[in-house]
């Protein structure tokens, strides 16, 4: 890593601990469950133009768009956070502070990283710098559960092939993601007539339809070419113990790395659904939801685009950096062969729970990770 861009980030990180603070803080207790993300997009385009943007957009998934340096024909990298957290609230989220932790729900995951996106973005804006692709700062929408990482799939179906490389801030230091893993998620329902336990005896029953159906799944024989899972986590029905239940559902999903790994597995499911049809009940498959995995990438240039991540985030943080496989917003370019790394840059521990933390005194190093990605675009330093 250039000693330069390092001096830059820390001094920046130092001279504006207080600021990034204060906008943890207030930003922290905006609710923002997946598809009402509005408040936050709103607070976060009026935050961007008070720095001296000059083109901020939300667009109709409610993604906050900065554009720095762009044009129509310019190539573009994108640096992203994502806005929505897992938790349905939508009053103000409860935060407090102790022993140098501020606790709240979605503090880590992803406010924390959002807030690192937002005050690197505003250096680039401040100083005027010349950059050698256009800039997008993109606080997403959408990342969590079944939000489907739309966010970024518009922000995609937008801009396209012009993304030549996309950074998502989501995540702990010392993550640096290169791998997706994708998943296709499903509702299945049988539907019968049902009737009296004693008197309709023999009549078809939901539950045991379902059943049969669940014993089936598990014969499924995944495919090794990467490591693919399948799994059914929640069924429901019936209505009591001297009935014959009319109906069924459950929630069942399969994940793999690779998207042609998910393709198999999308055509075993409905193999296997359409071996029982006509039993007895009426079978239907809902898709929930899509997360690509990774599709025809170029593994020698991403290899050397992770390691460069990697010196960066080496240069913040001592110990071993953290390069497993995930599912986040980085799995749509990932699918489309677009280099992309998902980095953390906070410390902090159970994200996913309304006792989610963070190290208050580690969003300095995470704030010089994301700036110090930024200044790599950067044509020239004083």
């Amino acid at each position: 890593m250039d000693a330069h861009i390092k001096a830059i980030a820390e001094q920046y990180a130092a001279e504006t601990q207080e600021e990034a603070l204060e906008l943890l803080r207030t930003l922290g207790k905006i609710p923002a469950p997946s598809r009402q993300e509005d408040l936050r997009a709103t607070f976060c385009r009026d935050w961007l133009l008070s720095q001296g943007a000059s083109d901020v957009t939300i667009d109709k998934l409610k993604n906050v768009i900065c554009k720095i340096n762009c044009t129509e024909e310019r190539e573009l990298v994108v640096f992203a956070a994502h806005t929505d957290v897992v938790f349905p609230d939508t009053d103000e989220l409860p935060m407090h502070e102790a022993d140098g932790k501020l606790y709240a729900p979605g503090i880590g995951d992803d406010t924390s990283n959002l807030v690192n996106l937002l005050m690197a973005a505003k250096y680039l804006l401040k100083n005027r710098l010349s950059t050698k692709y256009g800039i997008l700062i993109v606080a997403n929408s959408c990342e969590e559960g079944l939000g489907n990482l739309d966010g970024v799939k518009e922000l995609f179906a937008t801009y396209g092939t012009r993304i030549k490389a996309f950074y998502s801030f989501d995540g702990y230091t010392p993550q640096c993601c290169s791998n997706g893993v994708g998943s296709y998620r499903y509702r299945i329902t049988c539907r019968t007539t049902g009737g009296h336990s004693y008197l309709n005896f023999g009549e078809p029953n939901a539950i045991q339809i379902l059943c049969g159906l669940v014993e089936d799944l598990y014969k499924i024989q995944a495919p090794t070419e990467e490591k693919t899972t399948y799994n059914v986590g929640r069924i429901e029905g019936g209505t009591t113990v001297n009935s014959i239940a009319q109906s069924c559902s459950m929630l069942y999903e399969f994940r793999s790395t690779s998207q042609k790994c998910l393709e198999t597995m999308e055509k075993a499911l409905h193999e296997v659904v359409e071996a029982h049809r006509g039993r007895g009940g009426e079978l239907e498959v809902e898709l929930l939801g899509v997360r690509p995995g990774n599709g025809p990438l170029d593994r020698k240039a991403l290899a050397a685009f992770t390691e460069q991540t990697a010196d960066i985030i080496s240069n913040f943080y001592t110990g071993d950096i953290d390069y497993a496989a995930y599912s986040t917003d980085s799995n749509v370019p990932l699918s489309l062969g677009i280099l992309a790394n998902t980095v953390g840059t906070v410390l902090g521990g159970l994200a996913h729970t309304r006792e989610e933390w963070v190290w208050l005194d580690s969003l300095p190093k995470g704030l010089g990770i994301a700036l110090s990605l930024m200044l790599l675009y950067v044509d020239h330093l004083d």
